[in-house]
């Protein structure tokens, strides 16, 4: 009995904390946004690559910076190297020699330097270029931050789609169901051919194989929702915005005559640091031309000692220290230099013409944003009235059909144009939020980021 009592304990407990772990979410669209910016897994890594570039500026000021440096080291010489003298030094016979060791068997030493770069070009380009790429990592990550926002925005709106879609084809198999039911009855009470209730069948198969997809579609949409998040795929999420009020926010036509500040177009920022990282490398070929200046100190010590004595308050150490300046100059490298600078002047021509082939690039790509966003509010307001125009026509065949005046192909053929106008509207709600996400993005006007 104790067992069971405890089993069931454990089985409570395991489920509580399951619950616990179990996070429930629930968004606006803005707030998505919000979260995905902090938690999305390219967002981050995004951050972590402006902080590699802040360090790696440092790491570039550095090299100029005053360089200490240590060694010590000890010497144990367990078989000396022997030397040999002429045995007349030591008044033996000429033409013979004497074997003499030089030097203690143990050597200890310490020793510190001082480095400081006095002048390099390449240090002040290098200097130069590190800026470069700090600006081009947060340009990067201003661009990351804005494709999280559109693959967000797709994301939540596919979502709300699936859920529209899934609420409107359970009404359809409702209507349908009712339909099929009552021309059943119809048929067997003589008043109508066999061939009215298979036409009905086969619609409601339809409806039936559209609402299974759609529900498929909802679970892959949401999960697809959940990784732009950043969080676990299988975590329940609640989406608090619903796709009709988003369309009816995002339809402003007046957003069509916005004017685009190529300053403020991410592709043209990292575009101008790509050329002006070109530019730097031209002048750190140039550089390597000139004279590299720099100093040092020297401090160290020694001790010399037959036996382990180093420690002992008797040990003699003995001093020394230097003072140098270096300078380096180059003076003939068989055209290496000239190559590589030729090499550099090239590339940032390359890159002087891909900068003019982006700007006329976004321009093309601002033009299209702004037809396709035309287009989609045209295209929602048609299906609006397509919509409504549907309705009215399956209604009426609804009503001749029931009184014997129209066939059952032809309110299958009503029903399956509303069905039709049903999807298109859904869609095209969806394509006014999506193109006026795509092009916020390209003017790089989304307050989202603005206020981030």
């Amino acid at each position: 009995m104790i067992r069971i009592i405890l089993y069931t304990s454990f089985l409570l407990w395991s489920s509580l904390s399951l619950a616990q772990d179990k996070k429930e979410y629930s968004f606006t669209l803005e707030e998505a946004i919000t979260f995905a910016l902090d938690s999305n897994y390219t967002a981050i890594n995004a951050r972590r690559d402006v902080a590699k570039a802040i360090k790696k500026k440092w790491e570039t000021s550095a090299t100029g910076l005053p360089q200490i440096s240590a060694e010590i080291s000890y010497q144990n010489n367990i078989k000396q190297p022997i030397t040999l003298l002429p045995a007349e030094i030591t008044g033996g016979l000429p033409g013979t020699f004497v074997p003499v060791t030089f030097g203690t068997k143990q050597n200890g030493s310490a020793t510190a330097t001082l480095n400081q770069l006095i002048f390099d070009g390449s240090y002040l380009v290098g200097l130069q270029a590190a800026k470069v790429f700090l600006d081009f990592s947060k340009n990067s990550e201003e661009k990351t931050n804005l494709e999280i926002r559109k693959g967000v925005i797709n994301a939540y709106g596919s979502v709300l789609l699936s859920e529209e879609l899934i609420s409107i084809f359970e009404k359809n198999k409702t209507t349908l169901e009712k339909n099929l039911f009552e021309t059943r009855k119809i048929y067997e009470n003589g008043f109508t051919e066999e061939e009215s209730v298979e036409q009905l069948e086969i619609t409601l198969l339809d409806i039936e194989s559209q609402l299974s997809n759609a529900k498929r579609t909802k679970v892959i949409a949401t999960q697809m929702f959940n990784l732009a998040l950043g969080i676990d795929v299988s975590e329940n999420v609640t989406l608090k915005d619903d796709l009709a009020s988003l369309a009816y926010q995002n339809t402003n036509l007046s957003f069509l005559e916005a004017s685009l500040n190529f300053e403020n177009n991410i592709d043209y920022k990292i575009a101008s640091n790509l050329t002006q990282q070109r530019s730097l490398e031209l002048k750190l070929e140039k550089s390597k031309a000139l004279p590299t200046l720099s100093a040092f100190l020297n401090y160290g010590t020694s001790a010399n000692s037959d036996s382990f004595t180093f420690f002992d308050s008797q040990q003699i150490w003995y001093q020394s220290s230097l003072l140098g300046i270096k300078m380096d100059i180059p003076i003939f490298s068989s055209g290496m230099r000239g190559a590589r600078t030729q090499q550099a002047r090239i590339a940032l021509e390359q890159a002087k013409t891909d900068f003019k082939y982006t700007q006329q690039n976004i321009l093309l790509e601002l033009n299209t944003a702004k037809s396709n966003y035309q287009f989609a509010i045209e295209n929602y307001e048609n299906s609006k009235k397509n919509l409504s125009l549907s309705e009215r026509i399956e209604g009426k065949n609804q009503i001749k059909f029931k009184e014997g005046l129209s066939t059952s192909f032809d309110l299958r053929q009503a029903q399956n144009q509303l069905y039709t106008a049903q999807q298109q509207y859904f869609q095209s709600m969806l394509e006014v939020i999506t193109s006026k996400a795509n092009l916020e993005t390209i003017l790089n006007s989304p307050k989202s980021l603005q206020t981030n």
